[in-house]
């Protein structure tokens, strides 16, 4: 039985950062998780990673079989969270995602320092995204960045504070996707959450490839999912 693919967006985003790599996979039943934390939602509103974690959860259950699921970036974090012990994900696909361990953070993992990339609004409990054209898409044509970072959102605050209390991929059979030109993670980062992985795979695109290159994307996923069926 080929499995469901359940895609998880990163901080941020909201599910429409799918588009283009829909359009590749339009022969796979595709699942998309909306994030509490960063969905379109008055910011008082916004969720935590432990809600992203549930809502993670909830999909792949819902599902009706097995999945295989696909997190990018800050996604990895409640993905990781939210299917230890989930029988039906039978296959996790870390997207220069943030691959945690268990009492890891996000903002843990970077020493408590905020990335300058980040404002934050402590008070208000969220942050906002500045220089995304450079740091989440740096290979993408100036307009379809200046797109693409003006789709971004607020993200709860909470989300990138709170530790893991468990680990998925200690049980379920992960790949970690390295896109070399990353701007996002530095490079230490991505080999460091590259060596937790049970594999490792490469692209040669920036910290999007769902925007950049969907066809190469959807070509590593669709050998992903049959990798998964064929287990």
């Amino acid at each position: 039985m080929t499995p469901v693919l359940v895609l998880v967006h990163g901080a941020f985003h909201r599910v429409s950062m799918w588009e283009r790599l829909l359009g590749e996979l339009s022969d796979v039943e595709v699942r998309t998780v909306q994030l509490p934390s960063s969905a379109p939602v008055p910011v008082p509103s916004l969720g935590d990673m432990y809600d992203d974690a549930e809502a993670v959860r909830e999909a792949v259950r819902s599902a009706g079989g097995p999945v295989v699921v696909c997190a990018h970036s800050y996604g990895g974090v409640p993905t990781t969270e939210g299917l230890a012990g989930v029988d039906a994900a039978v296959s996790l696909i870390y997207l220069n995602a943030f691959l945690l361990d268990v009492g890891e953070s996000m903002l843990g993992n970077r020493g408590g320092t905020y990335p300058p990339h980040w404002t934050v609004n402590e008070n208000e409990g969220y942050v906002e995204m500045v220089d995304a054209e450079n740091v989440f898409y740096n290979d993408l044509a100036p307009a379809d960045a200046a797109k693409a970072a003006a789709a971004l959102g607020p993200q709860s605050l909470r989300a990138m504070t709170q530790p893991l209390t468990r680990a998925a991929w200690h049980t379920v059979p992960s790949t970690y996707v390295i896109a070399d030109r990353d701007a996002g993670l530095p490079s230490w980062m991505r080999e460091r959450f590259a060596a937790r992985a049970g594999s490792v795979r490469r692209m040669d695109t920036g910290h999007s490839p769902f925007l950049s290159q969907p066809a190469e994307l959807a070509r590593l996923l669709r050998e992903e999912l049959d990798a998964a069926t064929r287990s």
